[in-house]
């Protein structure tokens, strides 16, 4: 029986709740076909293997009334795990299937000995020239051949409704039926070898019942093995290593992924889980890895449809920082914002400069210790910095009215001669003036070119604000919006 896990192929995200209820469906009809075939067969052969005393139609009668408890096991277990999570059963009760086609393995076994032990019994009552009690009759054959039309037809119904639910337990369904053809196949020769050694007179041809017998206890048993292998393996959460190296580099793949450690995975049912330790960045935003959480999990679904993932991210220094984004690190680690970081040589040793944003209503001891931590976290985590100076700013948290001055022009006009200036500025609109309270704001849009380096831009636009406001110094700010000049043309 192939491994689950290396053709893993779950239900459809699409339609989920439809999907999962024709699934039950389909999966629970096929279970009740397959009682009500084992229970007719059973019945069947072991009338005639009482009838005609025929071990091999005997240890068949076996073998089905396994195949029909087991049947039973599997309706009752694809009933059961298709019941949803709760409380106790937080993955499910998908787990029942594999924990059904387990007790049938030991059914199974059980029935392998039986027959061993009876053939064994009836080969050294011949070699002791004592009768075998086997009566001739044509109902064991006819029997026999309804049971392989019964076992093919049921296979395949089987497999196909296996297949398209993934259903381990039906699977195992499938393969009893499957291998019950030639069991019965066997047994019937064997019948036929041994109706002709008591028609003709030919003894040892009576050993073909008890052969086929063994016949049929050995294909039971390797058939058992393959069970209890693929049983253990489910309820032991094996994978294969070739599952888990696709479901890796699908991973690597995700754009902002540094490394995928620790993926695990189980099956319960038909239900597949998963759950990895990715590595990224550490300068990452909260926003940012949550979008790369969700591609990860994305890329594994496209792998193995229907997963329920799990991914935890952990915090990753490269060695690629800079010392800015070392000092930023910092700053995020303590969930504090921080601006404008300047970073000097100095005495041998790097000088940071740095606004430090905390709430406008924190009293000043505490902005100041929290300062002088965040000071000395920056130079424990870069040894090179020699001292950090921090402007400690209030980030407001009110919002308050505002009044919109209009048509201002001497202040429109300022801003424009402002803005004369400096030739890589080529247009300046959106001129708008607001008073809050006592408080005068100003706010611009500035044209330049869209090759200009961002320093650039951030040093010409820090120029224009400072020359406006030595001119106007009833303005209390001056908010300039660069944008590229081809932007004027959308």
């Amino acid at each position: 029986m192939p491994d689950p896990m290396q053709n893993a192929h779950p239900q459809s995200t699409r339609d989920p709740d439809g999907v999962i209820h024709a699934e039950s469906a389909a999966k629970q009809s096929a279970a009740l076909g397959s009682v009500l075939a084992a229970s007719g067969i059973t019945l069947l052969k072991v009338i005639t293997g009482l009838s005609t005393g025929s071990l091999g139609m005997l240890s068949e009668a076996a073998h089905s009334t396994i195949d029909l408890m087991a049947s039973g096991l599997t309706l009752f277990s694809v009933r059961v795990s298709d019941r949803p999570p709760d409380d106790d059963h937080t993955y499910g009760h998908g787990r029942v299937e594999s924990l059904s086609a387990f007790v049938e393995t030991v059914l199974m076994l059980g029935s392998s000995i039986w027959i061993i032990v009876e053939a064994v019994r009836r080969i050294l009552r011949f070699h002791r020239g004592e009768a075998l009690d086997l009566h001739a009759s044509i109902w064991p054959v006819l029997v026999l051949i309804l049971s392989i039309a019964v076992d093919y037809t049921r296979s395949r119904h089987l497999a196909r409704v296996a297949h398209m639910v993934h259903s381990q337990a039906l699977q195992a369904e499938a393969l009893h039926f499957g291998t019950d053809i030639w069991s019965s196949a066997a047994v019937l020769l064997g019948l036929g070898a041994s109706f002709a050694g008591q028609h003709f007179h030919i003894r040892v041809l009576e050993l073909a019942d008890p052969a086929a017998a063994l016949l049929v206890s050995c294909i039971i048993l390797k058939v058992t093995y393959q069970l209890a292998h693929e049983t253990v393996n489910a309820l032991l959460d094996a994978t294969t290593p070739e599952m888990r190296r696709e479901l890796t580099e699908a991973i690597r793949g995700v754009n902002g992924v540094l490394f995928v450690d620790d993926l695990r995975m189980r099956r319960a049912g038909t239900r597949y889980f998963a759950d990895v330790a990715i590595g990224m960045h550490r300068n990452t935003t909260f926003q940012r890895s949550e979008q790369i959480v969700m591609a990860a999990t994305e890329a594994v679904q496209k792998v193995m449809p229907g997963t329920d993932v799990v991914v935890r991210t952990v915090a990753v220094a490269t060695g690629e920082e800079s010392v800015f984004d070392r000092v930023r690190a910092v700053a995020q680690r303590a969930n504090l914002g921080i601006h404008d970081v300047t970073v000097q040589q100095m005495d041998g040793g790097l000088a940071v400069e740095l606004h430090l944003e905390l709430p406008e209503h924190m009293p000043l001891r505490e902005a100041h210790e929290t300062a002088t931590h965040i000071e000395a976290d920056m130079k424990r985590e870069v040894p090179e910095i020699r001292s950090v100076i921090t402007h400690i700013e209030a980030e407001e948290s009110t919002i308050e009215p505002a009044v919109r001055l209009q048509d201002d022009r001497a202040l429109e006009d300022e801003v424009r001669r402002a803005a004369e200036g400096f030739p890589e500025i080529e247009d300046v609109h959106n001129i708008v003036a607001t008073r809050t309270g006592e408080h005068l704001q100003m706010s611009c849009h500035c044209s330049m070119p869209d090759d200009l380096p961002m320093g650039a831009v951030h040093r010409i636009i820090s120029q224009m604000e400072a020359s406006f406001l030595r001119e106007r110094p009833e303005v209390d700010r001056l908010l300039i919006h660069p944008e590229p000049v081809t932007d004027n043309d959308r």
